[in-house]
């Protein structure tokens, strides 16, 4: 099998987890603090810069830095400073690259998101999750409908061009007149990229717990399904690109370039407590905690906490299951040079059934899925 991070032109990504929340949402099982101590955010960024420099080596370049949470916003001006001029001070940074930066409305000001540009940050990820103030008053946001609207002006005043908007739905008690509006409300602002995000409940969040007591139900199957097709149907007709199943670009330049590279093993190097990692066909994972990740950090050691070598099998698997998750698909010829499988002739009968359903359907070198396809994609991994 000839590995897929060989092809050429495949500039690995970055990712910085920056672990810290003003609040923590009921649903999120992301690894953050919250509350946190200004000498926290200090011992992180001095366990960053650390960690950076003992992966110098990883690549000659990045063309993708994504720095997610947590709550990357909830950052000084100073201290985002800090940190961009870090990750240029270590690392080749392609000068087309993506720079991408996850945002809360409640957090920051016009002033952060300028100093952001200014450091050639690119695009922001607004996470507003809903324009319905009951909804949001659910999810455990901090800010209202009103405050979302301005964080997405402040955004386009302080020079961004690649907007995304964060929604979830999928909330108990949520109709299907008021999740458009919360869509139509969105597309007021134009954003360049869109994610739209079922509700999913968690082990180890509140949110988990109230399931497990019966006190939250979420979505039957039905009514997802019904949620998901008339949210892409909606988006497309708007001129939106469905191109992953959460995701939707304005065109296709505006898809993430980041997360493109977790769905077709590209190599990206994952820093910060939690942050994950892939090269070579091995995976590996920070702790999940600052106290340890800054302890090894102190002694010079990197702070992975496990890491997996995948199998030719796994790797196969994984391809299947996340090709299938983007509207582009499975290119057949390479998936057979990569992984050693002819899809067409060893998997015909149920690739036949499934384009008979409507789930899959063929189109020159790829095999790709339907909007009913991209509705079950987590199943069509088992072909």
């Amino acid at each position: 099998m000839k590995a897929p991070f060989s092809r050429p032109g495949n500039l690995p990504g970055l990712y910085i987890h920056v672990p810290f929340c003003l609040s923590k949402c009921p649903y999120c099982h992301f690894f953050s603090l919250s509350p946190f101590r200004p000498e926290d955010v200090e011992a992180y960024l001095t366990a960053l810069f650390r960690e950076m420099d003992l992966y110098r080596s990883f690549s000659s370049s990045f063309d993708t830095v994504y720095m997610g949470g947590g709550t990357p916003s909830v950052l000084t001006v100073s201290q985002m400073e800090r940190l961009v001029d870090g990750v240029r001070g270590r690392f080749v940074i392609d000068p087309s690259a993506e720079w991408t930066l996850e945002a809360n409305p409640g957090d920051g000001d016009v002033t952060l998101l300028r100093t952001c540009r200014e450091l050639g940050i690119n695009r922001i990820n607004v996470g507003v999750q809903s324009f319905d103030d009951g909804t949001l008053a659910f999810l455990g946001r901090r800010h209202t409908a009103r405050e979302a609207a301005g964080a997405l002006e402040a955004c386009r005043r302080a020079g961004f061009a690649n907007l995304g908007v964060d929604l979830i739905y999928g909330v108990p008690g949520q109709t299907e007149d008021a999740w458009m509006e919360t869509l139509r409300k969105a597309l007021a602002f134009s954003p360049e990229h869109l994610s739209c995000y079922e509700l999913t409940i968690e082990p180890g969040t509140p949110f988990h717990d109230l399931r497990w007591r019966g006190e939250l139900l979420p979505f039957t199957e039905d009514r997802s399904f019904r949620f998901f097709m008339e949210t892409s149907e909606y988006l497309e007709k708007k001129g939106y690109e469905h191109y992953e199943v959460s995701n939707f670009a304005r065109t296709p330049r505006f898809r993430s370039r980041h997360n493109g590279k977790y769905w077709n093993h590209t190599p990206y190097l994952g820093l910060g407590p939690s942050a994950h990692s892939f090269l070579d066909g091995t995976r590996w994972w920070n702790r999940e905690s600052l106290a340890d990740y800054v302890l090894a950090l102190g002694q010079g050691k990197k702070p992975v906490a496990a890491a997996e070598r995948l199998s030719e099998e796994d790797l196969r698997l994984e391809a299947l299951f996340l090709g299938f998750r983007t509207r582009d698909g499975i290119h057949l010829a390479e998936f057979k040079t990569f992984y050693g499988v002819d899809l067409l002739s060893e998997k015909a009968d149920i690739i036949s059934n499934l384009v008979h359903e409507g789930i899959l359907r063929r189109e020159g070198a790829f095999l790709r899925p339907t909007r009913k396809g991209l509705a079950v994609a987590d199943r069509l991994a088992l072909i």
